[in-house]
């Protein structure tokens, strides 16, 4: 039964970095809005990647931003595949056949 807390700890880590994503992709527009210093793409890329998919998301299509530029949506839609992929395995090896 402790194995489920591994499960518990990644939809931590993917609520907090999906979080952290999205107001990342929200400060952006913002700054974009304004014409001010802008968040690099690599960084709004490497949030999504690691464990934000979700909120990268998210912060494209709810703050209408890079929805137009193709990478940033082969990112964060083949994030959250291997994100789901991630949690269908930890959910197999840690919860089903441990029980």
């Amino acid at each position: 039964m402790k194995d489920v807390y591994y499960l518990y700890i990644y939809l931590g880590v993917i609520i907090l970095m999906s979080l952290i994503s999205f107001f990342l992709y929200s400060w952006d527009k913002r700054k974009a809005i304004s014409g001010k210093w802008r968040t690099k793409e690599k960084t709004l890329l490497l949030s999504s990647f690691l464990f934000g998919a979700i909120g990268g998301i998210a912060g494209m299509y709810l703050k209408r931003h890079k929805t137009d530029k193709w990478y940033f949506k082969v990112v964060n839609f083949g994030s959250l595949l291997l994100q789901i992929l991630g949690g269908a395995l930890i959910l197999y090896f840690f919860v089903i056949k441990q029980a």
